[in-house]
């Protein structure tokens, strides 16, 4: 049960239930991620869920994650962390600026998610160090579906604190 915090509270009270709420959808939306990842390519192609983490340190390492152990793959953990702080934080942000992502968050959270899956595989990845992955479809498919649901979660998660904010 969450305790409202009066709109009148001190901005820095405020503002910390916005760091609370940024860390907390991270923290879980990160999660998902890893092991939604993980499961897709263990279950389908018998990858081991070290070697899924390490792909994402490969991102800054290239081919030489595979070969760093436990070091890459603590690495690959806080880059996926990392980046989706970021996802959270910038639709946070812009919704402090744009009442719409507040106030539309289906909407604007399905597009938000495709904004991510595009900015995430056409850009960041092909920038990346990570070696060129091989094109499954299936992996695509359930990417989409995947970003779909976190920009979704944001941007419920960003309704409920600006509302609860006032």
């Amino acid at each position: 049960m969450s305790v409202p915090v009066d709109s009148g509270a001190p901005q820095y009270v405020r503002n910390h239930q916005l760091v609370i709420s940024v860390a907390v959808v991270t923290l879980l939306l990160a999660t998902v991620d890893l092991l939604f990842a993980c499961t897709y390519w263990h279950t389908l192609f018998g990858v081991p869920a070290s070697r899924v983490v390490q792909n994402v340190a490969a991102g800054l390492l290239g081919k030489r994650a595979f070969l760093g152990g436990g070091n890459t793959v603590g690495l690959g953990v806080l880059l996926n962390y990392g980046i989706m702080a970021v996802m959270v934080s910038v639709y946070y942000v812009a919704a402090r600026r744009m009442a719409a992502l507040v106030q539309r968050p289906w909407l604007y959270g399905t597009l938000y998610g495709a904004t991510l899956f595009i900015v995430m595989n056409l850009i960041v990845v092909p920038l990346s160090a990570v070696p060129k992955p091989p094109v499954v479809m299936s992996w695509i498919a359930s990417s989409i579906v995947l970003h779909l649901i976190i920009g979704i979660a944001i941007a419920l998660s960003a309704r409920r604190i600006y509302r609860r904010l006032g």
